[in-house]
């Protein structure tokens, strides 16, 4: 087996040598901004290879994502600005700055208490090097662009790191009802002008925060519970449109009723096959 850094010295000298003057024209033409949506598949992939358990998936994944982190490296280098052992040693030097309770003679007894302590950390840290043109947050540092679901918990997690927290899953859930509530009565007064769809719009977003919220209490993730509920939808949908084309049928030619029909069997066989340990039936 090849030494650890001799097959990262392999994998960099690879890269350069793509972005040589004779090396391959694509990846020659890109920069940092170009990889950003090869960057963010990548990272989904990796999501996917843990979802599976495959461990021969998920190395292939990260090598992938791995891939992505060494050619924004060698930009940079390029550029003179740094390189992947600065990237290494800026990271290891962090890792342990936030890690007092192993390194040095800070304390910490629980999760809790580590992640409160890395969150006070981070936000000190900007402050003393002036990153902000604002004073710097316990928020600071969730990506603008993650998905609005992975966003909030992700927020919500970091206001609860330093107690800005429901005690218990029972008062997120209270304000669930609570801005149901609200959404319900922003029904009833009828959307008539871009006001009121607004309003209408301010108060739904309202409620999925607080339910990602209550997710978040209850010890789920949010992004991956949406997003395992619109891989039910699909499958159930696709079940619906295989039954009816066996009827030489599709959607638009029968009742609500009739696909609502076919909704509820398309779930009870989902439940059934779960019930026996097969899981949920193919898309």
């Amino acid at each position: 087996m090849p030494e650890p850094r001799d097959s990262l010295d392999k994998a960099i000298e690879v890269m350069a040598r793509l972005r040589a003057p004779d090396g391959c024209p694509w990846d020659r033409e890109q920069d940092h901004a170009t990889l950003k949506p090869f960057l963010i598949e990548e990272a989904y992939e990796v999501l996917e290879a843990i979802d599976r358990g495959e461990p021969g998936a998920l190395r292939e994944e990260l090598g992938d994502l791995l891939l992505q982190v060494i050619f924004h490296c060698q930009l940079a280098r390029e550029a003179g600005r740094f390189d992947i052992f600065d990237v290494a040693e800026g990271l290891a030097e962090k890792i342990i700055a936030r890690h007092p309770h192993v390194f040095g003679e800070g304390r910490a007894d629980t999760s809790a208490e580590v992640l409160r302590n890395w969150e006070i950390d981070k936000r000190n840290g900007r402050e003393a090097r002036g990153e902000e043109s604002r004073p710097a947050s316990i928020l600071d540092g969730v990506p603008a662009d993650l998905p609005a679901l992975l966003r909030s918990q992700r927020l919500q997690g970091k206001a609860a790191r330093v107690g800005f927290d429901w005690p218990a899953a029972e008062g997120a859930a209270g304000k669930v009802e609570e801005e149901w509530a609200e959404v319900k009565e922003a029904m009833r007064a009828g959307v008539t002008t871009a006001r009121s769809a607004g309003a209408l719009e301010h108060e739904v977003g309202d409620l999925l925060f607080a339910v990602v919220n209550l997710s978040r209490k209850l010890g789920v993730n949010a992004e991956e519970a949406a997003r395992s509920a619109v891989g039910r939808f699909l499958s159930r949908f696709h079940r619906i449109e295989e039954a009816l084309r066996a009827r030489g049928l599709s959607p638009e030619k029968v009742s609500l009723e009739e696909l609502d029909r076919l909704w509820r069997e398309a779930k009870a066989e989902e439940d059934d096959r779960r019930r026996r340990g097969k899981g949920p039936a193919p898309p």
